[in-house]
């Protein structure tokens, strides 16, 4: 909504007021955001209570769905490198869902197998179920292979982590399993009642146990609505190459991707 003239949007307001329509129309085709909700004696619209009730039970469907790891391989079909896919300390959803500790551990049999893949790696990508399947079914592939295209070929690729029952923090021990210097973990985020299929990008360097969020930086909200993940891929990116040069990621590492010659495009 902020790439529109306030006048064009005037034009709209006054347009639907004319027509008898309701004016915050003009604004709601612009935006997620649930706005202009209006009031019935002391409660919402039946229209509104209703989007606000189907918006909820998407979100719950989110946060319950099974992580179906063939979905993204099948979009990585272009991949030629190798795809191995782990799984959390969490048995089930349930647990996963009460015990946030177990997801943050890998489970033997895979660390075993991330073991035996060990080599020195530039960067590790994670593709992870999170609190949204959703969100990594639709876009985490297709982000992942967008960042690779804008990496120059100087760049050593670990094994891609399909991480089932994850958080953010299975990232640092599969990274270390691997010997990898940067991770990027893409996974999905806490649905919210406008943004189901909402992506994160966590990178971390220098992955290992004991890692806090302060060591890591967050690109949020990947999905065709919220931040397209080709201009996420691009902020990434960026963020891994500056990573790389200065040895470090988190509250440390500043992000200047805002530049024009880095966005455009």
């Amino acid at each position: 909504m902020a790439n529109l003239k306030p006048t064009k949007i005037a034009h709209n307001i006054r347009h639907n007021i004319q027509s008898g329509l309701d004016p915050w129309n003009a604004l709601r085709v612009h935006t997620d955001a649930r706005i202009g909700l209006g009031r019935v004696g002391d409660g919402l619209p039946t229209e509104r209570l209703l989007e606000f009730q189907m918006a909820h039970a998407r979100a719950r469907d989110s946060v319950h769905m099974a992580f179906d790891a063939e979905i993204v391989r099948a979009k990585l079909k272009n991949y030629d490198g190798k795809i191995v896919d782990v799984h959390s300390a969490a048995p089930d959803r349930a647990t996963y869902l009460q015990r946030p500790d177990l997801g943050r551990v890998l489970s033997d049999a895979p660390r075993k197998n991330l073991n035996a893949l060990k080599g020195d790696y530039d960067v590790a990508f994670i593709l992870a179920d999170g609190l949204s399947a959703r969100a990594t079914h639709d876009h985490a592939a297709e982000t992942a292979l967008q960042i690779m295209g804008y990496l120059d070929g100087h760049w050593s690729v670990a094994p891609i982590t399909l991480a089932e029952q994850a958080r953010v923090g299975l990232g640092d021990e599969i990274g270390a399993a691997l010997g990898a210097k940067l991770t990027v973990m893409l996974i999905g985020e806490r649905p919210g009642l406008s943004s189901a299929d909402s992506l994160g990008a966590y990178l971390t360097w220098g992955p290992k146990p004991g890692r806090s969020n302060a060591d890591r930086n967050c690109v949020s909200n990947i999905r065709p609505a919220g931040l397209d993940p080709k201009k996420a891929a691009k902020k990434i990116a960026y963020l891994m190459i500056e990573a790389r040069k200065l040895g470090l990621s988190g509250v440390a590492l500043k992000d200047h991707s805002s530049n024009p010659a880095l966005i455009d495009g």
